[in-house]
């Protein structure tokens, strides 16, 4: 498998969404699509980013850019931390962890010493072409959505 990077074509997905049925990147042929990856539904930081890309929704719209928010987590639990929170965005779930080791999202971390593998913070934005337009591979969520959204605008 290539390596991730500007310009590349984005990796095909199909994966179970919030509110039912599945999203699959060929859903988004012709526009631009937002995908950002977070390690677990409910927790501060993916809860802060999630509501900062909700905010941000009908910008995104204006921008012709959906924005899909991606985890390990089972369907059940991101459609309970969707209701909790009012998001505005998708979120989609992949348990079996295929689309978040294509998008290099799933790897080593470390937190207080111990090294372990799981979900890593990161955006991609793709363009209406369906080449990476953007890779984010280490995101702080302050102000991120916005900068996400500067970009989608740009393209």
């Amino acid at each position: 498998m290539a390596e991730l990077a500007d310009g590349t074509e984005a990796p095909a997905f199909s994966l179970p969404a919030t509110g039912g049925g599945t999203i699959s990147l060929k859903d988004f042929k012709g526009s631009k699509l937002v995908l950002y990856f977070f390690p677990r539904a409910d927790t501060p930081g993916c809860t802060a980013e999630g509501v900062d890309f909700s905010r941000l929704r009908a910008a995104f719209a204006r921008a012709e850019t959906t924005v899909i928010g991606v985890s390990a987590d089972a369907p059940d639990v991101q459609q309970r931390f969707s209701r909790k929170h009012g998001l505005k965005i998708a979120l989609a779930a992949d348990t079996e962890l295929a689309m978040l080791k294509a998008y290099e999202a799933w790897g080593e971390k470390q937190m207080y010493g111990r090294k372990f593998l799981g979900v890593i913070r990161k955006t991609v934005l793709i363009g209406a072409d369906g080449r990476i337009a953007r890779i984010w591979p280490k995101v702080k969520v302050k102000g991120h959505a916005e900068e996400v959204l500067a970009a989608a605008r740009a393209l």
